[in-house]
């Protein structure tokens, strides 16, 4: 109990010190899966993109980034599906908001959010989950994005914008980054990536991870 007191009360400083150290503000953060939600959380930031409680498929994820305007104008139209939470289409792509009461819901904050993407502060974060491909992971180091990162579950030292996050090796993808690692510390994997660095335009090549 009283390493439980301990713990929590140090990530409370571990917390406070993340947020002092963050100099950008009223950047977005277009992310495949819930990752960008944890972040902005921890950091005490506005929600400034749609792309959060909720994931994409790689391919969809990929054409999306390849004209978000497109998307992020269009009204997501409710679709059949056998998941236990609201799934989605947006012109040709599949959104699954697995965070979100109903589907009105889902709706109404992807449209309000989606109105306050800083296109001139943008930074973009993906995942090797859900079938990512090698192909894909090459598509999504190819896109013009200045502030770029995927987690992997292996090294790839040929993509800049690759970073490998240790613990998932023999998984064939990456796991769930918001989980909390084993140890007295509270960690989560996504903490081994230092976003704050990355938000502040400090890291923009993430090949030395993979060495």
């Amino acid at each position: 109990m009283g390493n439980s007191i301990i713990a929590r009360a140090e990530h409370r400083l571990y917390i406070e010190n993340k947020r002092r150290r963050l100099k950008n503000k009223d950047f977005s953060i277009l992310s495949d899966n819930c990752n960008s939600g944890i972040i902005l959380h921890d950091l005490g930031q506005r929600f400034n993109s749609p792309t959060v409680n909720l994931y994409f498929e790689p391919a969809d994820f990929i054409k999306f980034l390849k004209n978000p305007q497109k998307y992020l104008n269009a009204d997501p139209i409710q679709t059949e599906s056998d998941k236990p939470f609201p799934v989605g289409k947006i012109d040709d792509i599949t959104v699954f908001f697995m965070h979100y009461p109903d589907f009105n819901n889902a709706r109404e904050q992807w449209k309000k959010r989606s109105a306050r993407v800083n296109f001139d502060n943008l930074f973009v974060m993906m995942t090797d989950k859900n079938g990512c491909a090698y192909e894909q992971i090459a598509d999504f180091d190819s896109l013009p994005y200045a502030h770029k990162v995927i987690f992997t579950h292996k090294p790839y030292p040929e993509f800049r914008s690759a970073c490998c996050i240790k613990g998932f090796e023999n998984d064939g993808e990456v796991g769930v980054l918001s989980d909390w690692k084993p140890g007295f510390l509270k960690r989560r994997y996504l903490d081994d990536f230092d976003y704050v660095s990355f938000l502040n335009g400090e890291i923009y090549n993430f090949s030395e991870f993979n060495r």
